[in-house]
């Protein structure tokens, strides 16, 4: 980030925002998102230059490079529009309006995202990344500029003509008109049409969906894995472990340092964009988990310890929380930290170990990327096990060399709904694989959002000792499922009646009262051009999926019978919307597909036996049970579990003895003491 004395800082140099930061000696005279900025388009009838991307994007470090930093498209720029940089992890609110503007007028989308529009926030022009200069038929940004200031002066009403055409396609496709609610049969079908539509683009080769660009997506890979719950379906789960192995063997996957790229540019998992995102790790930390739990195979229990192992070292703050992600580029080339020469390897290994680890990890004279080399194991017959005992010690050699070169960026701000996805992965981490340092971590970065993104009412960023923007309905969604995750790990109530309170809210800010669905934003956020309500699950679940979840194993946990009504809401108000693609919601449909299935509920009582309750969970915890709740209560923690679970009053242990309690199918069982009649009952019915 420039920081010499000859440049002038712009309106972004007080802001948190690592991404605003890069751009605040741009001679561009940025603003950021805020009522001066606005004003001053009004006030000097400009039109709004809007440009919207995040510190880890690597195409944004290209146009910044290319043009921001350019005098003449600066000149441009200051002279005839306002310009303003929004961080979308910042303000996701305004980065999912304006990108579904630029959706319907391009029929693509992505990041950086440039959008004109007047004063009064209306678009008439939205792309993504331009050139300075037109080339390759690709409009060059200042021809751009230069044919709309033109527009603005001497035809303005074309454009304001088009703005309202596009806020009618946008507002019209913001309006959820549900038709005829799903019938049982059509809501049944839902399920397995998406898992046919997965089938039908599966790629039986590399693993993943479709071709080329392939993202991890692994809400899929969870859908999946509950299909393959419900039913039985082999191919299901094949569908699944094809899709991890080829993943952990490509290049998208850091064989040195752990963790996953963001996504791969082509169908073999080999060459991704480099930056690595925290929400990709904690989803696939989560699918990998999972996994080991349904197969016990030690490939996918240590390939999600290595992604936690990399959050842990990399990713965590010195007071608990999460970072966002790591950058693409250092010394300004994509992926120049991550790739390696033969000549490299050989310099760490010496000749005869660098070769045999060259031939395995695929480094070669040629490359694989631009000349170089990104380690992988594609097209390897191996075990895991045995090439980590293998190259163990020339791998920790490697990273050590590595270490020393010059880091990507890092963004370290802490955002409150990435940080519950991690919170989650970190909870399920320690009780999957018995590890305490991960409840720890989990623990830790829960009391850091309590402590200082709870104000009243959660807030979305902390960065720089400032928390701020009213969190949006991602960051309660993913908070809970990692409080629920957390409290099915420690079993302490605090962490239960956190996950209550925060859904109270959610449901008192978010909640459409006359139609039904979470808004995107809260009734006391800043009123934007839209107030929409997204359902789809993109690179990331949907905050109206994951609420949906929530609400469901919140009713189980505590009987909120109006919990289970909110998920009825919720399917009859999204359900035509899924209809017409169901593979594009995978995460939502574990909400219908649990609704379809025998749910369990055990609860565990004792009155001192710790040893007991231990032996119990193992049971729980060493299977893959997603239709299950389990509710833990002790001597220790009866007075305040019973505040939010008040129906637990009755349950009680047997005789001095340990119990647990299982209900299936509105019916409860008696309770059963002996270990081995407990863990029979479960697996045969599970």
């Amino acid at each position: 980030m420039p920081t010499s004395t000859d440049k002038k800082a712009n309106h972004l140099i007080d802001e948190k925002s690592p991404y605003l930061l890069q751009h605040a000696y741009n001679p561009v005279d940025w603003y950021p998102w805020d009522e001066e900025a606005f004003a001053k388009a009004t006030r000097e009838d400009k039109p709004i230059f809007l440009s919207i991307g995040y510190s880890t994007c690597h195409w944004c470090h290209v146009m910044e490079e290319e043009s921001f930093e350019d005098e003449e498209v600066a000149e441009l720029l200051n002279q005839h529009f306002v310009s303003i940089k929004v961080d979308r992890e910042e303000r996701p609110d305004v980065d999912n309006i304006y990108m579904k503007v630029c959706q319907a007028l391009t029929g693509r989308g992505g990041w950086p995202l440039t959008v004109v529009m007047t004063p009064d926030k209306e678009p008439f022009f939205a792309g993504t990344y331009f050139p300075k200069e037109s080339r390759m038929g690709r409009p060059g940004l200042l021809e751009i500029l230069r044919g709309i200031q033109s527009a603005w002066q001497e035809d303005r009403s074309a454009l304001l003509q088009s703005s309202s055409e596009i806020m009618e396609v946008i507002k019209k496709r913001e309006r959820f008109n549900p038709q005829a609610e799903l019938s049982t049969e059509e809501l049944e079908d839902l399920v397995e049409r998406a898992y046919q539509g997965f089938k039908g683009t599966f790629d039986s080769e590399y693993g993943g969906f479709g071709s080329a660009p392939k993202f991890p997506l692994a809400h899929n890979l969870l859908f999946l894995m509950r299909y393959w719950k419900s039913t039985a379906d082999q191919e299901a789960l094949d569908l699944v472990t094809k899709t991890l192995d080829s993943m952990y063997a490509g290049g998208i996957y850091d064989h040195l340092g752990y963790g996953f790229a963001r996504y791969s540019t082509d169908r073999k998992w080999l060459v991704p964009h480099f930056e690595k995102m925290l929400y990709d790790n904690a989803l696939l930390a989560i699918a990998y988990l999972e996994a080991y739990q349904i197969t016990d195979d030690d490939t996918y229990a240590q390939v999600a310890e290595e992604i936690l192992t990399y959050v842990s070292r990399d990713m965590t703050s010195t007071t608990g929380g999460f970072y966002s992600a790591e950058d693409a580029d250092s010394e300004g080339v994509e992926g120049k930290f991550y790739v390696w020469t033969p000549a490299e390897i050989k310099e760490v290994l010496g000749e005869e170990e660098g070769e045999e680890f060259c031939r395995y990890y695929d480094i070669t004279e040629e490359g694989n990327f631009e000349g170089k080399s990104i380690p992988n194991l594609i097209g390897q017959e191996f075990n895991k096990t045995e090439v980590d005992d293998k190259f163990k010690e020339a791998r920790e050699k490697l990273f050590a060399a590595r270490e020393e070169r010059v880091h990507p960026d890092k963004d370290d701000k802490i955002l409150t709904g990435w940080n519950g996805l991690m919170i989650a992965a970190m909870a399920l981490g320690a009780r999957v694989l018995d590890k305490g340092r991960y409840q720890q971590l989990a623990q830790q970065a829960s009391d850091f959002i309590w402590d200082n993104l709870y104000q009243d009412r959660l807030l979305a960023r902390y960065r720089a000792g400032e928390a701020a923007y009213l969190a949006y309905v991602d960051d309660y969604a993913f908070l809970v499922w990692g409080l629920l995750e957390l409290y099915q790990t420690t079993f302490n109530p605090e962490y239960l009646k956190r996950a209550l309170l925060l859904n109270d809210e959610l449901l008192e800010n978010f909640w459409d009262d006359e139609a039904g669905g979470l808004y995107f934003y809260g009734e006391d956020g800043e009123e934007l051009i839209t107030r929409p309500k997204e359902v789809y699950d993109g690179a990331m679940p949907s905050g109206n999926s994951v609420a949906t979840l929530n609400f469901l194993k919140l009713a189980k946990l505590t009987g909120d019978n109006k919990l289970e009504k909110k998920v009825e809401e919720q399917i009859r108000f999204f359900g035509n919307q899924i209809n017409k693609n169901p593979t594009a919601y995978s995460y939502f449909l574990l909400s219908i597909l649990s609704t379809q299935v025998d749910n369990r509920e055990v609860v565990i009582v004792t009155e001192q036996q710790q040893e007991d309750i231990e032996a119990m969970l193992e049971i729980l915890r060493a299977n893959f049970m997603p239709f299950t709740t389990q509710l833990v209560k002790t001597k220790e923690n009866e007075e305040q579990l019973l505040e939010v679970v008040p129906f637990l009053a009755d349950y009680q242990a047997l005789e001095g003895q340990t119990a647990a309690y299982i209900c299936q199918d509105f019916t409860c069982q008696a309770p059963i003491t002996d270990l081995e009649k407990l863990k029979k009952q479960l697996i045969v019915d599970n």
